[in-house]
């Protein structure tokens, strides 16, 4: 199960992002989406991949809203990306 993670703290890294999450179940990535134009910056969001989806959905329940580092974390399962229109 893919989840997306929103309003994560700035200097979050992507071992505690890992280590948020692997109280629910085995963690198969997690990755913070970065800025590139700003010295790969944290942009605040990320994704975690959860093995199975009852791991998921308790992660979801028990992480949605709980605070860490001052922020309050938005956690739900992440949709696919709909297709954009090429950029020129």
């Amino acid at each position: 199960m893919n989840i997306h993670v929103g309003n994560l703290p700035y200097k979050m890294t992507e071992e505690e992002l890992e280590a948020t999450f692997a109280p629910y179940g085995v963690v198969k990535s997690a990755k913070i989406i970065t800025d590139r134009e700003n010295n790969n910056r944290s942009k605040g969001f990320g994704f975690v991949e959860m093995e199975s989806q009852e791991a998921g959905n308790e992660a979801i329940e028990q992480l949605n809203g709980k605070e860490v580092d001052g922020r309050e974390l938005r956690v739900n399962e992440a949709r696919s990306r709909e297709p954009r229109p090429p950029r020129y």
